[in-house]
């Protein structure tokens, strides 16, 4: 795992009682020479039970804003409580292609 997925790890899971996570970098979809830029989320945790998405996404945007902008451009959340993640049938959402840049259709 690269060194800024660690930092991404290590700034939300403590804070947040994460029970499960999966991160990928979908870096390689998108233009340009960034190879740790482009990351989806999806954090787990019964404390995120009663908050609604907005609030869930500004909870984890505070604890990694340092790394908002540089290194990681952009950032997919996806944060469930643990009966949500099951209705999910545990399965990552994927991302949108990147339109910008080179790779523009």
């Amino acid at each position: 795992m690269d060194t800024t997925a660690n930092k991404l790890l290590e700034s939300v899971l403590k804070p947040l009682n994460i029970n499960h996570h999966q991160l990928v970098n979908d870096s390689h979809k998108h233009s340009g020479t960034a190879t740790d830029s482009h990351y989806n989320l999806v954090l787990v945790s019964d404390d995120f039970f009663g908050i609604g998405p907005v609030k869930r996404h500004q909870q984890v945007y505070a604890l990694v804003g340092d790394l908002m902008n540089n290194p990681i451009h952009a950032l997919a959340l996806h944060c469930y409580t643990t009966e949500q993640w099951q209705a999910k049938q545990e399965k990552i959402p994927s991302t949108a292609p990147c339109l910008g840049g080179s790779k523009a259709g």
